[in-house]
């Protein structure tokens, strides 16, 4: 019996410490299990680290310090009113807008810009498909007049700035109703729609009343219209305001309505605060509607170049702030816009308005660190030789701005009127191509690193390229070493393979290497490969 007892107790511990043991080992696997696929999210990392994630396994991948990019913003204003620039007739073909439009955008392309600011809304009309205001005047030859065959414009330029790796700004007058240039106001014109809100001015031109709350939430609504149905890169203004003294022959600005209700509500600013107060509050709600609605979308203003008189010392010239209403300053200093370009278009050595004084004391006032990139006056700027002219304003650009750098040009027939201006820029401060700056300000979504593919294809290297999260990319960055030194190459978005050479000029193709850019220009990590 106790023999029997001390054999069913063995044979009882025997199994309890092999089952014991057995858990400990399924106890013991855990942690190493979760060591090699963590389930706790990892903040973004450093341009220099490795994504395993996204790298495929490669003996051939590895990491090396790759030439920083090139950043410039290069743009052209592109003026549909009065048909300044685009189209260049209202009566053109449709087949003909398109040409016009595809030899420009291909012209910036070629000439290495990388944004084009496109007005599509000269006067309280449409370069665009809109239930809010009518087909424009200088787009058809009849307001409200759709395009035959119809098609959208915006939209086809936005397709065709995107293909050739081209931002598409959209450039809108917020409160011009009608220009003097438009025809006569038929019954869709928004002169006749809106009447109650809008008012002529002497020399025939029709204006919004910036007071009036129905002009503020109307304009909002073709902002808002645009940047949700389109997909634009940024909304611009430029300096009409209040309009220009000149606009009403001198005389005030007619809105005694909206004055009188302002101060028998009991309010207490003089005339001219309230009417810059107005266009402040204007500004703050567009900046804010915007990013509200797409946060990629940037705002951008451009005003006059002189704020005030005196600021820096030594300027003289009109005032802004007291003719247009237009606290442009405040502005800047509040960060309500993502870029700001005021038009600086007098020459370098002008004493009353020099570029580089005005430059440096817009610099000095721009507290939150937007984009300064000034207008530059390339169709007639007062000088003797244009393209030294405009080039040497860039070079000075580059000195007082540094790697945020940029300018805007007045306008696309500045740039091909001139037969030496285009040659200029390109021979010179345009030679290579550049991405926009980066917008640090505005949150997105770190990018996915690319994946890369090799294939010997003989004496080239067939590589193609492609990353998960596509549609946050806008553009791509090729890297290829030859003999240990890397060159760039800025590529469109459909760009997604490539042909390259094993040798080239004598020398020896060591690696490859490639970036997504998204819209903001910000970088995503790279893959770099040995080229075997």
């Amino acid at each position: 019996m106790n023999t029997l007892k001390m054999i069913v107790l063995s044979g009882f511990f025997t199994s309890f410490v092999a089952c014991s043991t057995q858990n400990n080992a399924v106890k013991a696997s855990t942690p190493v299990k979760n060591s090699v696929k963590p389930n706790i999210p990892k903040p973004p990392l450093p341009i220099t680290s490795t994504d395993s994630s996204a790298v495929p396994p490669n003996d051939d991948t590895f990491r090396t310090n790759l030439p920083e990019i090139k950043r410039e913003f290069r743009g052209a204003w592109i003026a549909s009113v009065a048909n300044i620039n685009w189209p260049s007739r209202n009566n053109l073909s449709v087949d003909q807008q398109k040409a016009e439009a595809i030899s420009m955008l291909d012209m910036l392309k070629d000439n290495n810009f990388n944004a084009v600011i496109f007005q599509v809304r000269p006067s309280a009309d449409a370069l665009y498909t809109s239930n809010l205001e009518p087909w424009s005047y200088f787009l058809t030859g009849q307001t409200g007049a759709a395009p035959y065959p119809n098609y959208d414009p915006l939209q086809f330029w936005i397709e065709e700035s995107h293909k050739r790796g081209l931002e598409l700004h959209v450039w809108l007058n917020p409160y011009r109703a009608h220009h003097s240039n438009g025809g006569s106001p038929n019954s869709l014109s928004m002169v006749n729609k809106l009447s109650d809100i809008v008012i002529r001015l002497k020399n025939g031109m029709y204006w919004f009343d910036p007071a009036d709350p129905k002009t503020q939430g109307h304009v909002s609504n073709v902002v808002k219209d645009i940047v949700t149905r389109y997909d634009i890169d940024a909304v611009h203004f430029d300096d009409y305001f209040y309009p220009y003294a000149t606009y009403n022959k001198g005389a005030d600005f007619p809105d005694n309505k909206t004055w009188n209700a302002y101060v028998s509500s009991g309010g207490t600013l003089t005339r001219a605060d309230w009417r810059r107060d107005n266009v402040n509050k204007f500004v703050e709600r567009i900046y804010k509607e915007i990013h509200a609605e797409k946060n990629y979308v940037r705002f951008g203003i451009s005003p006059f170049g002189i704020w005030k008189p005196g600021y820096p010392e030594g300027v003289t010239g009109s005032s802004q702030y007291d003719e247009l209403y237009a606290d442009a300053k405040l502005w800047l200093n509040k960060g309500w816009v993502d870029y700001f370009s005021p038009q600086l278009y007098w020459p370098i050595e002008s004493k009353g308005q020099p570029f580089e004084g005005l430059l440096n004391w817009w610099k000095s006032e721009n507290t939150m660190n937007r984009h300064l990139w000034p207008g530059l006056n390339t169709v007639e700027i007062k000088t003797s030789d244009r393209p030294t002219e405009i080039k040497n304003q860039i070079e000075i650009s580059r000195q007082v701005l540094g790697k945020d750098a940029g300018e805007i040009h007045w306008s696309s027939a500045g740039l091909t009127k001139n037969a030496n201006m285009l040659p200029t820029l390109k021979n010179g401060p345009y030679k290579e191509k550049a991405l926009v700056p980066k917008t640090s300000w505005i949150k997105a979504i770190p990018l996915q690193t690319p994946t890369l593919f090799i294939n010997n294809n003989g004496n080239f290297a067939q590589i193609s390229w492609s990353v998960k999260n596509i549609k946050e990319v806008f553009q791509w960055v090729l890297f290829t070493q030859y003999n240990g030194i890397w060159e760039t190459e800025i590529l469109t978005l459909d760009q997604l393979s490539r042909e390259i050479p094993k040798n080239k000029e004598g020398k020896v193709l060591n690696a490859v290497a490639i970036k997504a850019i998204d819209r903001l220009g910000n970088e995503s990590d790279y893959i770099a490969k040995k080229i075997k």
